[in-house]
């Protein structure tokens, strides 16, 4: 991906954005108005969604200009006057941002993100709103779920490869980190994002020489102090054995992974093989098609695994890839605007969402016309770290009563008033 192509996001939009901000400038309607972003329906297999992306997003609004690529793109079109394209030249985005921080739990029809400014400025940048916040909020949402099933397991992000682009792999990366998990194998998230970088080998590695001992000896050999061998690219069980004579050798080694095969029964006893000789400390890591389910189902089972590399599943987030979310008008000039459309019925102001506790646990919501006090707040500036919007994960998630947390269905009240 060229330098250039990132230089502006203003062109990371739908065309009608454009026409309608055209339209509104001839008629006059550049008055005050409010968007507001939210999830109308929280998807089947989501009891809660953690709101993620909002750095993203000020970054990409900061790289919101029209330059001379876009406009001489935009003027080739034969849509657009020469005066709107004059006033794209010179437009700021002098919008307020109203917000749930990053790392907030939330439900349906509460907003994340309310954009308030002049109509025409708050309209353009729907898209790019919409966007930013959605994909990272979809896989902040599914990767706290093998967080919380986990129970205190690590878990290293192996997504990159299958990740819907490099960009998606980065951002995807940024989320898991948000949604608790330990680290990525992606080092450009880790240059980034100072998130913590995991990994040691691939099966070709193995494959290349001529013996799987070999390869065991020469990665150990490479990297002492970070031996943590790949078991299963012929036979586990064996793999497991070649590897506890490295260790009963002097050499130390960490822990051991297994990508395929059986993986309770093949995990079992290769932590047999391991405690007999007294390495009980050597970890097994699991990878190779994992998630959340897979993890209660083994974890629940007793299956001795000490962490996860998890990846396709939760950066494509393959049972809820998407999320019914919109930005929608809801306030022009100081008057109520929304939809009665069926199924998409949409609430009039500026919100607020107003939190309710029962012996420490979440209780309930009540979203209201706005005021301060409540989890939507203005944004401000400097944005917290990465790692205090974790650690805001966290603490929520210990709020979070029970059932919640579980992998089957719970509706969570939400009153919008």
């Amino acid at each position: 991906m060229s330098k250039e192509i990132m230089e502006s996001t203003a062109l990371v939009t739908d065309l009608y954005e454009l026409t309608m901000a055209q339209s509104y400038l001839e008629h006059g309607k550049t008055g005050k108005a409010v968007f507001s972003l939210f999830v109308r329906k929280l998807p089947k297999e989501r009891n809660f969604l953690v709101a993620c992306g909002l750095e993203t997003l000020i970054k990409n609004l900061e790289n919101y200009k029209f330059g001379d690529r876009e406009l001489k793109y935009l003027k080739s079109l034969g849509i657009f006057k020469e005066w709107f394209l004059d006033y794209l030249r010179e437009l700021e985005l002098d919008i307020d941002l109203y917000v749930m921080e990053e790392g907030t739990i939330f439900f349906q029809n509460e907003p994340i993100v309310q954009v308030e400014g002049s109509l025409p400025k708050a309209q353009l940048i729907e898209t790019l709103v919409i966007n930013t916040i959605h994909f990272e909020t979809v896989i902040a949402s599914k990767a706290v779920r093998s967080y919380l099933t986990a129970k205190g397991k690590t878990l290293v992000d192996f997504g990159l490869r299958r990740a819907h682009s490099p960009m998606a792999g980065l951002l995807g990366a940024r989320a898991c980190y948000v949604g608790g998990f330990n680290g990525t194998s992606n080092l450009q998230a880790g240059m980034h994002y100072g998130i913590p970088v995991f990994g040691t080998m691939a099966h070709s590695y193995i494959m290349v020489f001529d013996e799987e001992e070999e390869a065991f000896r020469a990665f150990a050999k490479s990297f002492p102090d970070k031996v943590f061998l790949l078991i299963d690219t012929y036979d586990t069980v064996e793999g497991a054995r070649k590897a506890l004579k490295l260790m009963k050798e002097g050499i130390k080694v960490l822990g051991v992974r297994i990508d395929s095969g059986e993986i309770p029964q093949l995990c079992r006893e290769v932590r047999r093989l391991l405690d007999e000789e007294g390495f009980k400390d050597v970890k097994i890591l699991v990878s190779g098609g994992v998630d959340e389910y897979d993890i209660e189902r083994w974890l629940s089972e007793g299956v001795p695994i000490d962490a996860f590399g998890v990846g396709t599943k939760v950066l494509t987030s393959s049972d809820a890839p998407y999320l019914d979310i919109a930005y929608k008008l809801v306030e022009y000039e100081g008057k109520p605007k929304f939809k009665e459309s069926p199924g998409k019925k949409t609430f009039p102001y500026k919100r607020q969402v107003l939190r309710y506790f029962k012996d420490g646990k979440f209780h309930y919501d009540r979203v209201i016309r706005y005021e301060e006090g409540g989890l939507v707040k203005k944004l401000t500036f400097p944005l917290p770290s990465l790692k205090d919007i974790r650690e805001r994960v966290l603490q929520q998630l210990s709020q979070l009563p029970d059932e919640l947390k579980e992998l089957k269905k719970v509706e969570y009240r939400v009153e919008v008033e």
